[in-house]
């Protein structure tokens, strides 16, 4: 779950994560723009989408009212590559739910992601938590390309932008902006599989930030 969008720009490849302070566009400097949102403390629940494949019950989560998506990868038309895409979208709320929530072991983030991945989410929200921060503004998810491997496993390749969102420090109320550069648009790479509850859980993570692909 990225993002030199924010605060905390994450650099992942194979079983390491990287966090570095940062802009959410890629470019250093704050405007310290004023943010009248909620701080952290535990955030309330809803139903999860109701695209998530039935049959197990999803973690249900309810973000800060400033912390939007739009995940532009309709369906695909096939069952296995939509439960995946379906799943993905969630893990993705799960892992800002975490942030929000300001607890690196959340059990909705650890509900969909395992091994090397999980590790490196854990780490990624502590950052977060260390310095007392969260995300806010708009993300937005494009060109998703699903290959399913095997009945219980599959990959997720796809496009992260990055430049309308920001961190938010949650003791000064305060907004990180910066602009928009090509590094505000990251490449995601996923490996993952079917646990045996039916959920696509994801196990390995690695992200290129200012991809090509991804450019608008």
């Amino acid at each position: 779950m990225s993002r030199g969008r924010r605060l905390f720009a994450h650099t992942l490849t194979g079983a390491a994560v990287a966090l570095f302070v940062c802009g959410c566009g890629g470019s250093g400097g704050s405007t310290g723009d004023d943010n009248t949102s909620a701080g952290a403390g535990k955030v309330g629940s809803a139903s999860a989408s109701p695209s998530v494949s039935a049959g197990t019950d999803r973690p249900r989560v309810t973000l800060p009212s400033d912390l939007t998506y739009t995940f532009d990868w309709p369906s695909t038309g096939d069952a296995v590559k939509d439960a995946v895409l379906a799943d993905s979208e969630q893990n993705i709320k799960a892992v800002d739910l975490a942030i929000a929530n300001q607890d690196p072991l959340d059990k909705a983030y650890r509900f969909y992601f395992e091994g090397e991945a999980a590790a490196q989410i854990q780490r990624y929200v502590q950052a977060y938590v260390t310095a007392k921060a969260r995300t806010t503004g708009h993300y937005r998810y494009y060109d998703p390309v699903v290959n399913v491997s095997a009945p219980d496993e599959a990959s997720l390749v796809y496009c992260e932008d990055q430049g309308k969102a920001y961190d938010f420090y949650l003791k000064t109320k305060k907004v990180d902006r910066t602009a928009v550069t090509r590094n505000s648009y990251v490449l995601y790479s996923t490996q993952l599989h079917k646990n045996d509850e039916g959920v696509w859980v994801t196990e390995k993570l690695s992200s290129q930030r200012g991809s090509a692909k991804c450019q608008p």
